[in-house]
């Protein structure tokens, strides 16, 4: 095969895995600002028929919306922070040579990647240090994570090298001193990774919620837009009131509740679509670090 017919068949390949991604993300978009009517008939297959906002007045004059996304910023927030801090020092202790049975530890935290105890001892767990109701139960549960300190420490092993680390000691610096002066500076690109990754993680909570919080000033977002489409398809296969307070009929209902399904899934997603292109350059930096060695 010669290299022009490679490169053909090569673009070809990538723009359908582009068209496969790209058209379900602008199908959803077009859906959610297009008449429901024209969606269900298939009218609207790509750009927006009819526009109409009518399902985002819906979703958003719902307090209970606004304050699933508080408590989701906080959990995120409040997260990444709690994760970072636990992550960074341990991932960077088991890359110094000089740490004791660091074989042994490596080996029980890859055990712990492949072998859990499962939901009902963690839910035991978590009910006996009193974090049931509580903002912990959401962040702490996952904090350190197998795999998130199997990348870091590697990370740290090939981009903080002994070297540095002697020479710092030998000028009196502490291993807290080059862990906070030296090391982490350095490691711009995981932190960027690990919080991006983290953050994602605890943006889309949904089951550690349902299972460990029963008070609902305290539903994360993605619980709350569970409820709006439960109530509204309940709503439209029953005809009882929505939550835009409105009773129609059952055709009425089932097109607002599809136009709303449409756009729980814009607001609940466009948060990390706007974030992602800030930390992409940092991610593909942190992920691939020492695939390639000089």
């Amino acid at each position: 095969m010669s290299d022009k017919t490679f490169d053909i068949l090569n673009k070809i390949l990538v723009s359908l895995i582009v068209i496969i991604i790209v058209y379900p993300l602008i199908f959803v978009v077009s859906a959610s600002i297009s008449d429901p009517a024209a969606v269900s008939t298939g009218k609207m297959w790509l750009w927006p028929v009819d526009i109409t906002l009518d399902g985002f007045k819906i979703v958003f004059q719902n307090d209970d919306i606004w304050m699933g996304y508080r408590n989701t910023i906080i959990y995120v927030v409040l997260g990444i922070v709690v994760h970072l801090a636990l992550l960074l020092p341990c991932a960077y202790a088991l890359s110094r040579p000089e740490v004791k049975w660091k074989t042994g530890i490596l080996w029980f935290i890859l055990f712990t990647m492949l072998f859990n105890g499962g939901m009902i001892p963690t839910y035991l767990v978590v009910k006996n240090l009193g974090m049931l109701d509580t903002i912990w139960a959401i962040v702490i549960p996952g904090a350190l994570g197998a795999w998130s300190i199997l990348v870091a420490r590697t990370f740290f092993e090939q981009n903080v090298p002994n070297q540095l680390v002697e020479a710092a000691k030998i000028d009196g610096a502490s291993d807290f001193y080059i862990f906070f002066k030296i090391a982490l500076p350095l490691s711009i690109p995981i932190i960027a990774v690990m919080a991006l990754f983290h953050g994602v993680g605890l943006w889309n909570q949904y089951f550690s919620a349902l299972i460990y919080l029963s008070d609902r000033n305290l539903f994360p977002l993605q619980l709350i837009l569970r409820e709006i489409l439960v109530l509204n398809e309940m709503s439209a296969t029953e005809g009882v009131q929505d939550i835009s307070g409105s009773v129609g009929s059952f055709a009425d209902q089932v097109k607002i509740a599809a136009q709303i399904k449409y756009a729980v899934m814009i607001v609940s997603t466009l948060p990390l679509i706007i974030v992602y292109p800030f930390v992409q350059r940092f991610f593909v930096q942190g992920v691939l670090i020492g695939s390639v060695k000089e």
